[in-house]
């Protein structure tokens, strides 16, 4: 079958009878769940259930739980996790290996769930200039710092049987306003750049990617979400070739409404639309815009189901045990 070149959000934490007739009618590739959808264990698995029953595929379902302030599943259901650069700065000389563990159990906490995607690694690189929207959600403020502990975020969410989305490619850690209200500018230089595109390019064979809505006054006056010439640099420069999902498409760093948004998105070579406000008559507009996947996105989209894995049998305490040590320690 063919998709829909979208991922979705839902309105609540049950499905409506006009969401479930709109998502069976129009084949959306994927969901994301927010905190307006969350409110037990058993009423997740249960949404996560008619999602998935909605399409005909075992649509993957994706969340931010990277930990801190961008973290949907919190108290009971899930471990209150530190900003993950304050955890990288304790943890020392045992960064990666903490980072592993903590996406390692991370990933237990969503398959439990139902949810089986999670948008991590972050691999932009820090500065200290960087807005603090994003600025401790960074792994670091040097590129093989940054580099080593993504790898160990995806293979710890890989083992745990969950997709990991790498963002925000080509790199936000220059910019210096918050993308969801105001489009950041970035004026560094070419060469520059570099640093912030090394992250991405060493973990290019990961399955997905998530854009940034952000300039790069260097490379072109559009937002990379919407930029020919950026997107261009991401699939060959940077070399990634795994199903590119744009960040929010409501996110005000963009211009226009939904469908001109979404349409240039598309144009510019992205894969997927991602819209996550639930707004039925937003959707709406999207998911007519985006369209069906593209012959290329439909690969890249089969690919993505295709790596999923099962979780490998482990001892969570025992994990949760020596995290614990290594970041008191």
């Amino acid at each position: 079958m063919t998709f829909n070149a979208s991922i979705l959000g839902c309105e609540g934490l049950r499905l409506s009878s006009e969401e479930r007739a709109f998502f069976k009618d129009v084949q959306p590739f994927g969901f994301i769940l927010f905190s307006r959808n969350i409110e037990s264990a058993d009423q997740i698995r249960s949404l996560a259930e008619e999602l998935r029953s909605c399409v005909q595929h075992e649509a993957p379902i994706l969340i931010d739980q990277e930990g801190g302030r961008v973290q949907r599943l919190r108290g009971a259901l899930g471990y209150d996790w530190l900003p993950p650069l304050d955890q990288i700065q304790k943890a020392g000389a045992n960064a990666a290996r903490s980072m592993y563990l903590r996406s390692r159990i991370q990933a237990h906490e969503l398959t439990t769930l139902g949810i089986d995607c999670n948008c991590a690694p972050l691999v932009d690189v820090a500065t200290s200039d960087t807005h603090p929207f994003l600025q401790n959600r960074c792994y670091g403020f040097g590129t093989d710092a940054v580099i080593e502990i993504g790898r160990a975020v995806t293979n710890g969410l890989m083992d745990g049987g969950v997709l990991p989305v790498l963002k925000h490619i080509p790199g936000h850690g220059r910019a210096q306003q918050d993308s969801h209200l105001e489009l950041p500018t970035v004026t560094a230089s070419v060469k520059e750049l570099e640093q912030d595109f090394a992250p991405f390019k060493a973990l290019n064979d990961l399955p997905m990617g998530m854009t940034a809505h952000l300039v790069y006054k260097a490379l072109d006056d559009l937002p990379a979400t919407v930029s020919t010439k950026m997107m261009g640099l991401i699939r060959e420069q940077i070399g990634f070739d795994g199903l590119i999902m744009t960040d929010d498409i409501s996110m005000q760093a963009l211009e226009g409404d939904m469908t001109q948004r979404s349409v240039a998105s598309i144009a510019a070579g992205c894969d997927v639309i991602l819209h996550c406000n639930g707004d039925m008559a937003e959707m709406q507009d999207v998911v007519v815009a985006a369209g069906d996947m593209t012959e290329i996105a439909q690969r890249r989209a089969q690919d993505v189901l295709n790596a999923r894995k099962p979780a490998e049998s482990v001892d969570i305490k025992a994990l949760t045990s020596e995290l614990e040590s290594l970041i008191q320690g």
